[in-house]
């Protein structure tokens, strides 16, 4: 008999739903703060997954309404977005808005990112700030102290995180929960950015059925990508200044892609990816490996993969 996996949610919503006080006080910094409820973010024609509206009270500022916006990696394009959001939060509740912004990776270092939204046509100027927090930034004891129980499952990214110490101790915290015990599989995810894939399987469970309800799996396994193709660019760079020969450069990028082609097999089959793994490890033609790279999007069984590179 198939095992029927347990539907749960990992979304932005639920991560925030966790705590939703102890959230909105966090990211605006404002304390005693009454959360009414988790508001639609759905604005007739736009629909995001990342966006979710806290509609709050405090005795000193009164009703209000906290946006937040929760980005795997930063977007050039979220400034204007953020402009956008609040108006239209605005426009909807007819109450203050109080805009964010949380970044969960890293970009790379020519990213400039920026807090607010200036813009000038004719005589007529729009001007939108918001509160700015890249993850990476945050540290991770500071979690554990306060405690803010939605930034758990983010503690392998977060700054003074990425110690295996630290991470079996997020775990216990959110196995002592049973409201929390699924946020595992999302803990498990950051954590292959700082740990090996044998450790992370040896002190948590790893069930990729329950990560791909995620709506952010798709945006996960792109990162995957986008990380391998990094890795290769950046081995390919030191590899060539190395020992000066293009041949070492080429040897870094095919390295980079099969690092991102073993997470995506990883994201997408779990156990049975990485034993295709060590077929695809044998192929040296760059060109080929890209195309599997790619098609780990869009390929829903291990035997279409298999087709790309046994043609």
């Amino acid at each position: 008999m198939t095992k029927k996996t347990k539907k749960v949610d990992i979304s932005s919503k639920r991560i925030i739903g966790i705590s939703p006080s102890r959230w909105v006080e966090w990211v605006s910094g404002i304390a005693n703060v009454t959360v009414k409820e988790i508001a639609s973010s759905d604005f007739q024609w736009l629909s995001r997954e990342g966006d979710v509206l806290v509609s709050v009270s405090t005795p000193e500022h009164g009703e209000f309404m906290v946006l937040n916006e929760i980005q795997l990696r930063y977007d050039t394009e979220m400034p204007r977005r953020m402009h956008a959001y609040a108006a239209l939060a605005e426009e909807k509740y007819k109450k203050p808005v109080y805009p964010v912004l949380v970044n969960i990776l890293q970009p790379g270092p020519k990213t400039e990112i920026v807090n607010s939204y200036k813009s000038e046509f004719l005589d007529v100027r729009a001007y939108q700030n918001y509160r700015v927090i890249n993850l990476w930034e945050v540290e991770a004891e500071a979690v554990f102290q306060q405690p803010i129980p939605s930034l758990l499952p983010f503690i392998p990214i977060l700054k003074g995180g990425g110690k295996e110490a630290t991470v079996r101790k997020a775990l216990q915290l959110l196995r002592e929960d049973e409201q929390l015990l699924e946020l595992e599989n999302l803990l498990a995810f950051f954590a292959t950015f700082v740990l090996k894939t044998e450790i992370i399987q040896q002190i948590m469970r790893w069930d990729m059925a329950v990560l791909q309800q995620s709506p952010w799996y798709q945006q996960i396994l792109q990162e995957g990508i986008e990380i391998g193709e990094q890795r290769g660019e950046q081995r390919g760079e030191q590899r060539g200044i190395e020992i000066g020969e293009q041949r070492g450069e080429q040897r870094g990028i095919l390295s980079g892609i099969l690092s991102g082609i073993e997470i995506g097999l990883e994201l997408k089959f779990g156990e049975l990816g990485k034993e295709i793994f060590s077929e695809i490890n044998t192929i040296e033609n760059i060109q080929v490996l890209e195309t599997i790279l790619t098609s780990l999007k869009t390929v829903e069984t291990i035997d279409q993969l298999r087709q790309i590179y046994l043609k």
